[in-house]
């Protein structure tokens, strides 16, 4: 309904004080960006929020002198990182037994390759990762050698992306690939709203020997801007939930298990 959806959107300004318009996209897949501007003419009409380039702002903050200091894209960042906690771990804990000792392994950026990576163990392997906290949180063990590849960071992934990164990947062997994304459907496959993020998961599914998606399935149904790959190109999917038996059908048929 408009009515709960413009209320969902002015409580998420209101608690961060400003995001972009990407950001609402992500969290309201369902509808257009285009209903997604109408709502925000709707609640900048009614003296609620006020619309900046390329986001928006709550009034209430303002009036308050109470924004929040940290920046529009940490703010979203950590919204994420605060939702389906408890589902990003049970991911973790399930992908955790792909890990193994002595290999080359790809960690990607997001919150829930964060919730493996805090409990990964100490053993000796080479980690390449495009996450900066992930790498952060990585080089606290001693065994772990941390590697990260250069290009331009997404502020509200905690990323690294672009043209460095790709020529980076092309280089380098990767035996195991735990791969993130923010929406999934039969349709449209795994899709993410950055394409330069896109184009780099694509790189590193083509470079490792097995591909494990890790995605909670709140995600499942959804579909974003740019697919960078199919049921066909994944080895292991890990979620958190029973899946549909149209998707259990459809990853017998692409040989892709689902745990």
């Amino acid at each position: 309904m408009p009515t709960e959806r413009r209320n969902a959107i002015l409580s998420i300004i209101d608690q961060y004080g400003d995001v972009s318009l990407s950001f609402l996209c992500d969290l309201f897949p369902d509808v257009s960006s285009m209903t997604i501007r109408r709502d925000l003419i709707y609640l900048e009409e009614r003296g609620l929020v006020v619309r900046t380039q390329g986001g928006v702002m709550s009034i209430k903050k303002l009036s308050n002198g109470n924004v929040m200091s940290p920046s529009n894209d940490e703010n979203e960042y950590n919204f994420r990182a605060q939702q389906n906690v408890h589902a990003k771990q049970l991911i973790a804990q399930k992908a955790l037994q792909f890990i193994k000792k002595n290999s080359s392994i790809f960690f990607d950026a997001g919150s829930t390759m964060m919730a493996l990576a805090k409990i990964l163990p100490n053993d000796y392997m080479n980690v390449i990762s495009t996450g900066i906290n992930v790498s952060q949180e990585l080089v606290a063990h001693s065994n772990i050698n941390v590697i990260i590849p250069g290009g331009t960071v997404n502020r509200a992934t905690l990323s690294v992306s672009g043209t460095d990164s790709l020529a980076y990947i092309d280089k380098v062997n990767i035996e195991c690939a735990f791969i993130s994304a923010s929406a999934f459907s039969l349709d449209s496959g795994f899709s993410v709203s950055n394409m330069y993020e896109a184009e780099l998961k694509k790189k590193v599914i083509s470079k490792a020997k097995q591909t494990i998606v890790l995605l909670d399935s709140s995600k499942i149904g959804k579909t974003l801007l740019f697919t960078f790959a199919d049921l066909n190109s994944v080895d292991v999917l890990v979620t958190d939930d029973e899946v549909s038996d149209s998707l259990m059908r459809a990853a017998k048929e692409a040989n892709t298990i689902i745990i």
